[in-house]
């Protein structure tokens, strides 16, 4: 059952990037070839106003093909015959339809289960916040230079930041303090910690659905990119990616361990997961890399500042190898994943 929800919700993610590309398109009057759901040989097809609407047999994603990596045509309508910033609003449409999309399912999700306000709970005897002189009923609004929304950022910034002094700027009684706090080792966990407990969740109303999903957003978002930062530094190891392999593994864990809970517990688990792939997933197609849409909207910004087009042969070069480097890493990611769920 994994490997299906796995597929139903990577599938949807991908599909939904590749409209964000063929709405952009269609707006900017952008001939676009076709417009697939799914891979491989097309099982239906049917062409409408000079596009290709297909299914194609295996329902993995989608994509929305526009000759973008071709040369000009005599067309005006062809990608490259329009203007920079027309092109460079359809390359950005797809990341930025993964963040729309994150932000609409962490408007269903926080409308069913709630939102984590950082409020504690209570603080440890023993540990930073207590000595500190922290309470609970006390809401948390900055850590470090980092503003604080949800409890969630609270812990992650300790998860990034383990053993480091942190700046915490927090609300006492409606009076605004500021310690600085040195997280403790917990020598049973083998993690340092300040000691403080969430309040739990908040049920919320329409407009802190709206509000908190767009803090849920922003939460995944700066946590991939500082996943990423940690990544580049080498403070965590390549051999510590996942891929599809990964997902699917991850999807079936959630869905084994929340079904004896009910459909209702499922759903909730599901769309934590897809919040989480789609905001990453727009995260990493922004990355300036080549044959990646961030890669693609280098090119173009160098066009606009420059009012010239690099060659698309170059272009096209540049692209090709970033490919090859992107296929390498995936072979890599999927080998350790496969070593990590199955040995």
């Amino acid at each position: 059952m994994g490997i299906i929800l796995a597929i139903i919700i990577f599938s949807f993610i991908v599909f939904f990037h590749e409209l964000g590309h063929f709405l952009l398109a269609k707006k900017n009057g952008i001939d676009v070839e076709e417009f697939a759901l799914g891979m491989g040989p097309s099982i239906y097809s049917r062409e409408y106003k000079g596009t290709k609407y297909a299914v194609r047999l295996f329902p993995i994603g989608g994509f929305c093909a526009m000759g973008e990596d071709e040369e000009a045509t005599d067309s005006p309508n062809n990608f490259n015959n329009k203007s920079v910033w027309a092109r460079i609003s359809v390359i950005a449409a797809g990341p930025i339809f993964n963040f729309i999309l994150a932000f609409i399912f962490s408007v269903i999700l926080i409308a069913m289960i709630g939102y984590d306000k950082p409020v504690l709970s209570g603080v440890e005897e023993g540990y930073p916040a207590a000595e500190a002189g922290m309470q609970a009923g006390d809401t948390i609004v900055k850590m470090g230079d980092k503003r604080v929304h949800i409890f969630r950022e609270v812990s992650i910034y300790n998860q990034f930041h383990q053993g480091e002094t942190v700046e915490v700027t927090y609300i006492h009684d409606g009076e605004k303090k500021t310690v600085t706090l040195t997280p403790k080792m917990d020598e049973e966990l083998g993690y340092a910690r300040l000691g403080i407990a969430s309040s739990g969740y908040t049920k919320a109303n329409p407009l802190t659905a709206l509000q908190y999903g767009a803090y849920e957003v922003k939460y995944w978002i700066s946590t991939t990119i500082e996943s990423l930062k940690m990544l580049v530094t080498g403070q965590v190891g390549m051999d510590q990616m996942s891929g599809p392999v990964g997902i699917v593994d991850v999807v079936d864990d959630a869905y084994e361990q929340s079904r004896s809970y009910g459909v209702y517990v499922v759903l909730a688990q599901m769309l934590y997961i897809a919040i989480l792939i789609s905001a990453n997933l727009g995260v990493m197609n922004l990355l300036p890399l080549p044959a990646l849409d961030g890669g693609r909207l280098v090119f173009l910004f160098v066009e606009a500042i420059r009012r010239k087009r690099i060659p698309p042969e170059k272009e096209g070069y540049v692209h090709m190898i970033g490919i090859a480097l992107l296929m390498v890493l995936m072979v890599f990611v999927m080998y350790n994943d496969i070593r990590r769920v199955f040995f």
